[in-house]
């Protein structure tokens, strides 16, 4: 999305949370059940997903997209599950300033579990022996820089010392999961783009809007530790 953006007014509308989770044991062992069986992917998606979402087909990823990696990494802070995110530095050529996941694009004849952790040890200092991978969630098509993201799910049982690249990451976004479950939205907003106005949900975090890609991977996360979040639309069936 290019040119100068604004957001308009939004209104919350909360999710009717099912269960709550009080030990990173049992959001760990909940992925690892739900992994077994077919993944929401696109219909996940879509409920946080931008309308419309130029050049992005549910569920579909288009030949010669370029591979990257993610990695959703939950750990231990005062005895409570947490999930990291961070804030784009603001100086990238993509998505600067935005909310993500510490990620990239592989390197030569690396996978996407390898790197997601060499990215994730650039970008914050995590030591990627400290990590146990679970699985991955569905891949997800960026459109504006074409890749097509796969988002890998860890655990560290130590709580993480940050070192933050400055180049890369603005700041560290620690998340209790219970504040995605409780407060974080997702909300309505919108997003000009010159003379085009898009639907924008979004989920508010450490005081950041998280939108996008990242909105999209939460809400395929939600839905497969059992808070599927709800469509901030539903009431307005055929708003433009």
């Amino acid at each position: 999305m290019r040119g100068t953006v604004g957001w308009g007014r939004s209104k919350l509308v909360y999710c009717t949370v099912p269960r709550q989770f009080r030990t990173l044991y049992q959001v760990e062992e909940d992925i690892r059940d739900a992994l077994d069986h077919p993944l929401p992917g696109s219909d996940a998606h879509l409920t946080l997903a931008p309308r419309p979402r130029l050049g992005w087909r549910p569920g579909q990823i288009p030949p010669g997209a370029k591979t990257a990696a993610a990695l959703i990494l939950f750990y231990p802070r005062r005895d409570a599950p947490h999930l990291l995110l961070t804030v784009r530095a603001g100086q990238l050529a993509q998505h600067a300033g935005q909310v993500s996941f510490p990620g990239g694009g592989l390197e030569p004849d690396e996978t996407v579990y390898k790197a997601a952790l060499r990215e994730t040890q650039e970008e914050v200092g995590v030591d990627p022996t400290q990590v146990r991978l679970i699985g991955a969630l569905s891949p997800l098509y960026i459109p504006v820089s074409d890749f097509a993201l796969h988002p890998v799910v860890g655990v560290t049982h130590c709580p993480p010392t940050w070192r933050a690249g400055a180049a890369e990451v603005w700041r560290v976004l620690e998340t209790p999961v219970a504040e995605l479950l409780t407060e974080a939205g997702p909300h309505r907003g919108y997003l000009w783009d010159e003379d085009r106005r898009y639907r924008v949900p979004y989920l508010e975090v450490g005081g950041e809007r998280v939108w996008g890609a990242t909105a999209m991977i939460l809400a395929e996360l939600m839905t497969v530790i059992g808070a599927p979040l709800e469509d901030p639309w539903r009431d307005r069936v055929g708003e433009t």
